[in-house]
């Protein structure tokens, strides 16, 4: 079959939705899209169904609408591109992480287990799941305590976030659930073992996410000492087989066929995560080329030629973005998110009703009105934390700070105070990343943030580095797409691939002196805070536990009928 008519599927399961895309191997082109939106969303006040009251920072899904993708998007990716699917040769996946499934030994997840259907920890525990920070603080501590060689590789700090600080969390919360449960398995692997019938675990979140580094997890010593019991963790529940990046978990069965619309037999990749695989599709395998993944929340991930220690780095792992270099990844926890929550929570009507008199969405609106602004002309600085710290402080018991709020500040003011703080977490990412011997050369933005103008010149100027962005609107389906064609023997690697199928923008927004200068002074600024409120004082750490102890002892709210 000519390269010209054979073609992949990628899907990307995001936060709130999955995407699949039809990508033609020959050259990347995208022929046709599907969107499926996830049945419950983020499952963060009560469990569906029962509606069993969370607790603060939960942050669940149900696996079951991952399925529904396959058998949605897919299907409606197919129609889209108006091709054969007999000529569809593989497909890939990526997922947001680090998302965790409990799981029996077949892959049932154990919130379909009808005696576990009202036991929160049953359910997937997304990325931004933040209630084990408890559980990350010891397992950190300990490390230090220990000398462990691997915390290094993570900048010294495991966050919340991860695999292990979420399993003890349900080890020493509902120890039954534990007991019952066969398999802790990434989302990224779960969907892929639902495709082809085979568990593998994915290299990417296995390093990252999941503490394997040089072959080996922390030891079962060092998790016994962790909390009794937790010992076997590794060998027990979490431990399998590794499937390197670009290559073959297994073939499509016939039950995953008669889901998606696909031929039988093709490829199904090695399970990714949602920034890592973007970076191929943005042509971005270099070294000192870092993407950053802006949605919800950011991920930063670059290659380089050399293992070094970088503070509060999500990860350093051999071959995680590549194989042959050392993939690297940071991040922040909110960035479209704050930005949503702004206009959701802080706008006035007036602002609404203006907004749909102009024919534009509130985002719109408040970016038209703050890029008519100088630099620094609103009188204010924030951070951008409402979702914790990913990087560097690695810390989620972290919350927002807006400074320099007057009787004139204006909803545009703040607005504009926010786009520049993620701007400004950015840029202690990258001076950090350089100051420990990881220059970064080119910033490639990808995901939907990248069509804010205003915010794209802040980033450049904030950070002194040319922005180009990644030229998909589906970067990681994209780049699962072009993992799917390595793993079907369409290319002999991913950046050979890269080259043919990803597609890019240089030099899109450049930054300007005058205003990046500006930004210096805004950026002094927001480091006298960064330091003061995240390593200096605990007082925002004690203000989530004061209101951690409030929602406990409230009593709950009876359901309207």
């Amino acid at each position: 079959m000519s390269s010209e008519l054979r073609y992949v599927v990628g899907v990307d399961f995001g936060t709130l939705s999955g995407r699949a895309v039809v990508v033609r191997v020959s050259d990347g082109a995208e022929l046709g899209t599907g969107v499926h939106e996830y049945a419950h969303a983020v499952i963060d006040d009560r469990l569906p169904g029962t509606g069993r009251r969370l607790p603060p920072e939960w942050a669940l899904q149900v696996p079951d609408d991952y399925r529904q993708v396959l058998g949605t998007a897919v299907p409606a990716a197919i129609a889209a591109a108006d091709i054969d699917p007999a000529s569809v040769i593989g497909i890939a996946t990526d997922f947001t992480a680090c998302t965790m499934v409990p799981c029996l030994a077949d892959g049932t997840p154990l919130n379909e287990v009808g005696e576990f259907a009202d036991r929160p920890h049953a359910y997937v525990k997304l990325w931004k799941h933040h209630a084990a920070q408890p559980q990350a603080d010891r397992i950190n501590e300990l490390a230090r305590q220990r000398g462990e060689e691997w915390l290094p590789r993570y900048g010294g700090l495991i966050s919340s976030e991860w695999e292990f600080a979420k399993a003890l969390q349900l080890f020493e919360e509902d120890r039954r659930l534990y007991d019952r449960m066969d398999r802790w398995v990434e989302a990224a692997d779960w969907i892929v073992w639902q495709l082809c019938g085979q568990y593998v675990r994915n290299a990417c979140t296995a390093g990252y996410k999941g503490i394997l580094q040089d072959g080996r997890y922390p030891s079962t010593d060092f998790l016994e000492h962790l909390s009794p019991g937790f010992g076997g963790f590794v060998a027990d529940k979490l431990e399998h087989p590794i499937g390197q990046l670009g290559s073959a978990a297994g073939r499509l069965t016939a039950e995953a066929s008669a889901w998606t619309g696909l031929p039988e037999g093709i490829a199904v990749a090695v399970g990714n995560v949602d920034a890592h695989v973007t970076a191929p599709a943005a042509q971005a395998v270099d070294a000192g080329q870092m993407v950053a993944i802006m949605g919800t929340s950011t991920c930063h991930v670059m290659s380089a030629d050399a293992l070094r220690e970088v503070p509060g780095m999500c990860g350093v792992v051999e071959g995680g973005i590549v194989a042959g270099r050392w993939g690297y990844e940071a991040g922040q926890s909110g960035v479209g998110d704050i930005f949503g929550w702004f206009v959701d929570n802080a706008v006035p009507p007036s602002y609404h009703e203006a907004a749909a008199a102009a024919g534009e969405s509130v985002h719109e609106h408040l970016t038209r009105l703050a890029a008519g602004q100088a630099v620094a002309e609103h009188g204010l600085v924030a951070l951008d934390w409402h979702s914790g710290n990913r990087s560097v402080l690695v810390d989620h018991e972290l919350s927002g700070l807006l400074v320099g709020q007057s009787l004139a500040t204006r909803p545009e003011d703040c607005y504009r105070a926010l786009l520049e703080a993620t701007a400004f977490g950015t840029r202690v990412i990258v001076e950090t990343f350089a100051e420990s011997g990881v220059p970064v050369r080119e910033l490639i933005i990808a995901g939907g943030l990248a069509k804010n103008a205003l915010l794209m010149q802040i980033y450049a100027d904030v950070t002194r580095l040319p922005l180009s962005i990644i030229d998909s609107e589906q970067g990681p389906a994209l780049g699962s797409g072009i993992h799917a064609a390595v793993a079907a023997g369409a290319y002999p690697d991913v950046p050979t691939a890269a080259k043919s199928m990803g597609k890019v923008r240089r030099g899109v927004q450049l930054p300007d002196e005058a205003r990046a200068t500006a930004y210096d002074e805004l950026f002094g600024l927001y480091l006298e805070l960064h330091e003061h409120f995240g390593r200096r004082t605990k007082l925002m750490r004690k203000l989530k536990s004061i209101r951690r102890a409030a929602v406990a002892g409230a009593p709950q709210k009876e359901e309207s009928q």
